[in-house]
């Protein structure tokens, strides 16, 4: 099930050429679309030439389409694929700025290293002001860094904000395009013939738009009819992937090592804790959720477990293993890292803890303290916990 680690796959030297053969791909599509030019690009603030919008989002919707298609039929785990991080009020006083600076420079980031390709002088004196800004930033980012690192939030798609699904939200996403393709190309029209012997029309005079039109909208409201695959679908599909870790019970925790996760400070541990509500009534351990196993498919009830910054962990606590795995399984497909599981639950908690002490003074089972582990052999336990962070990508004019 895609994406495919090339790396892996092909090695370094393999990998590495595959994205570099990638890049210059990306670099020669924005130079055919026009992007190296700085007239062309600012000429879209001016109603004039709108290639930067229509070229732009053809690559987001088509890419959006595939993506999700791909996901719905079975061979992407969307999952897996990394969002960049939303910093929200950042984000819009950035892109306001990045705005200005596009108007008065004609180029971003991005586009100013493809004019610089194609041996312009007016990208070069753009890259070198993006270079010289971009220390700046950094040196005075001390002055303003709660406002930098404000609303922020882990992995947050449209459809999240929206509360829709999706597909709909793609099919409603594709409509937008499709207008704003209109608009763009109606005003490119009337900029064209104002002040000459030319007739604007508000028809749509060519049947190649009409054909694409018509296949995204077909392409996305298929994605919307199939919808995205549910866990228990995910996990039939992805299977071979995780279950070898079950197997080799690399999942499963000692008591121990739970005890030096929960007083390491440095983890953001989340412990849920499967078994009825009886049970966690009368024994729990400090901190722990009671969660019904039912939970687990809960798309909001998942979002914040996704959304745990990169030293967060999740273990998972139940009678029996058979519950336990189960939620293991179904956190593992909906993009939750770092999960795992108490190993026999709390059955030998007591029994492993009780009547212990640290400096002669007795402690609270639901909260031993680290110098607990001094009791202890070091070899008491195989360290199983190992920190897994997905990698950031960056976009066009990151």
């Amino acid at each position: 099930m895609l994406p495919i680690d090339v790396i892996a796959v092909l090695g370094k030297f393999g990998g590495y050429a595959v994205f570099v053969l990638i890049g210059i791909g990306f670099g020669v599509s924005l130079e055919l679309a026009g992007f190296g030019d700085s007239r062309r690009l600012a000429a879209q603030f001016y109603l004039k030439d709108m290639t930067v919008l229509k070229t732009m989002f053809t690559a987001i919707i088509v890419a959006a389409i595939l993506i999700f298609l791909s996901a719905a039929i079975g061979i992407l785990d969307f999952s897996q694929i990394s969002v960049t991080q939303t910093f929200l009020w950042p984000g819009i006083v950035g892109g306001l700025i990045m705005g200005v600076g596009f108007i008065v420079g004609g180029y971003c980031p991005g586009t100013s290293l493809v004019s610089v390709a194609s041996l312009k002088i007016d990208g070069l004196f753009f890259l070198i002001g993006t270079v010289l800004g971009a220390g700046f930033f950094g040196e005075s980012l001390p002055a303003f860094e709660d406002f930098w690192n404000s609303s922020f939030t882990e992995r947050y798609l449209l459809s999240d904000w929206l509360g829709w699904s999706i597909g709909a939200t793609l099919f409603a996403v594709t409509l937008m395009a499709l207008v704003m393709f209109y608009g763009a190309e109606k005003t490119e029209e009337f900029f064209r013939t104002k002040g000459k012997d030319l007739s604007w029309s508000w028809k749509i005079t060519k049947r190649s738009y009409v054909y694409g039109a018509a296949a995204l909208v077909v392409s996305a409201s298929l994605v919307w009819f199939i919808g995205q695959p549910d866990p228990v679908r995910k996990w039939s599909l992805m299977e071979n992937k995780y279950s070898g870790q079950l197997a080799s019970r690399d999942v499963f925790i000692h008591p121990l090592e739970y005890v030096k996760t929960y007083n390491d400070a440095s983890i953001k541990l989340v412990t849920l804790d499967l078994r009825s509500d009886s049970e966690f009534k009368t024994f729990h351990l400090s901190g722990s959720e009671n969660t019904k196993p039912e939970d687990i498919l809960v798309p909001k009830f998942i979002a914040p477990l996704v959304q745990l910054p990169a030293q967060g962990v999740v273990v998972l606590i139940a009678d029996n293993d058979s519950v336990s795995t189960l939620a293991w399984k179904y956190l593992k497909v909906q993009g939750v890292s770092n999960v795992y599981i108490l190993e026999n639950g709390l059955h030998d908690w007591n029994t492993l803890f009780g009547g212990k002490t640290v400096s002669g003074k007795t402690f609270n089972l639901d909260s031993p303290p680290a110098e607990v582990l001094q009791l202890f052999p070091k070899d008491a336990f195989t360290p199983k916990i190992k920190i897994s962070t997905k990698k950031r990508s960056g976009g066009l004019c990151s």
